[in-house]
């Protein structure tokens, strides 16, 4: 019997939109954070509320870059964590 190894390769690694602190006006970021998650302005408030949380997990890059940089803009404090590679699920046999 021989075991054999895999390596997945994947060009696009996931990032999580994670909100560091509301800011001075909630509902401001409140309102940003609807546009890309689809909340409705109550849970999205409810959400930023409970800060810091994560608010989109596993999306590309450049979608989450610009969600930081519109909760930036209504005076959230947001960044960008790439999610660590998963381990190895061992041999495949």
């Amino acid at each position: 019997m021989t075991v054999e190894y895999f390596t997945l390769v994947c060009d696009e690694v996931p990032h999580d939109l994670v909100l560091v602190h509301p800011g001075a006006c909630p509902f401001d970021v409140a309102q940003v954070v609807r546009r890309p998650t689809g909340l409705s302005l109550w849970r999205s408030k409810v959400l930023v509320d409970q800060a810091p949380v994560v608010i989109l997990d596993r999306v590309p890059e450049e979608i989450a870059e610009g969600a930081v940089a519109a909760l930036r803009n209504a005076g959230g404090r947001a960044e960008l964590r790439q999610r660590p590679e998963p381990h190895s699920p061992g041999p495949v046999a």
